[in-house]
């Protein structure tokens, strides 16, 4: 499949106006077009505009509200649950991390959960707020049931990704960002489009017996927790996507397991649905409240110019550290721009028709 390549204010301007025509305010649509293009930048094209198409949908099916009234239901001095009023999760999630930040500075750690919000974009953009405070960052989700717990054939748990930021000093920082599964479902849309195969280990059929058919969800198909089989470490996969279940959602009160609502707006809502919308975790630490700062920076750099120098297996060039090829990645696509499949240009084409908003 071919693709075309856009300056990201190209993206970012269009993301922009979209999100206004849906009635977001200049602010909120602002932030929201910020975490959706940090994704294109990154390289987690899964996550990033061609989501938006998606995003519409459910604001036309009434499932986000553009104008929501976020606000804290509990909270002690270090903790908080926040209720997103159906609004995009693009928008809730920040709000909730810096509300994580603003506990951790006067307590010395944040912890934030978050109801009745909608799919928030990537992981690592909300726990990367916490490095400019010199604060370590920790931002998790649950999301739509995809994943089949190991040795089940039932579809319980979403990719319900992890990420962690951790500041360094003269290093970049160290981010880990990661689904729970083998591989996000986003990977699998991507290899839909370029009509592609997936590897061994990250779907099985509806019989539970492994597949390589990217479309095997939509036949009653599922992920598989990270490791793919229990030989390999599902049940850790499986453990791991249950703790950012129960943090993201029994924690807060939001829908999880097989009631946490569906992405694609076509997809009719679990019936018996426990919580509200679904759930975001955020945490916030503050270095100082352990150590100091710039001696904990100091042997952060340590740490990774040490794994930076580890020796490699042959044929590689180097180890990398969490967050390298993203880095690197923003880099090169801020210079030379974002490529964007054939399939999400001709979304976006017709997003332009709809709000009349001029596109490329």
């Amino acid at each position: 499949m071919t693709s075309s390549t856009f300056t990201y204010d190209q993206l970012f301007n269009f993301s922009q106006k979209v999100f206004l025509a849906m009635g977001c305010s200049n602010d909120d649509a602002l932030l929201a077009t910020k975490v959706l293009l940090s994704a294109d930048a990154r390289g987690i094209d899964s996550h990033g505009i061609a989501r938006l198409s998606g995003y519409v949908r459910l604001w036309e099916a009434k499932r986000i509200n553009s104008t929501p009234d976020v606000k804290i239901i509990h909270e002690t001095p270090s903790t908080a649950t926040v209720d997103g009023d159906s609004g995009l999760g693009l928008v809730v999630a920040p709000k909730a991390m810096q509300l994580a930040i603003e506990k951790a500075r006067s307590a010395g750690t944040g912890w934030v959960s978050v109801q009745n919000s909608n799919h928030f974009g990537i992981a690592a953009y909300h726990s990367m707020m916490a490095l400019e405070e010199d604060m370590i960052g920790i931002a998790m989700t649950n999301a739509s049931p995809l994943v089949a717990p190991t040795f089940s054939v039932e579809r319980l748990l979403g990719t319900n990704p992890i990420c962690v930021a951790v500041p360094a000093g003269a290093q970049p920082a160290f981010v880990a960002d990661m689904a729970t599964t083998t591989a996000a479902n986003g990977k699998l849309e991507i290899l839909q489009r370029k009509n592609g195969v997936a590897p061994l280990g990250w779907i099985q059929d509806k019989n539970g017996a492994p597949s390589t058919d990217p479309h095997e969800l939509k036949t009653g198909g599922a992920l598989l927790p990270l490791g793919g089989d229990r030989e390999h470490g599902s049940h850790k996969g499986y453990a791991l996507g249950a703790i950012v279940d129960i943090f993201s959602a029994v924690l807060s009160g939001a829908n999880y397991g097989p009631w946490v609502p569906p992405f694609p707006a076509y997809v009719s809502m679990p019936t018996g649905m426990p919580g509200k919308g679904i759930g975001h975790f955020f945490g916030a630490m503050r270095i100082d409240a352990f150590r100091p700062a710039s001696e904990f920076k100091q042997h952060m750099d340590q740490w990774i110019e040490r794994f930076r120098a580890a020796k490699t297996v042959e044929g590689f060039e180097k180890v990398l550290i969490p967050g390298d090829p993203e880095r690197e990645m923003e880099g090169e696509r801020m210079v030379s721009g974002i490529p964007l499949v054939d399939a999400v240009v001709e979304d976006l084409k017709s997003l332009s028709e709809r709000f009349g908003v001029e596109f490329g």
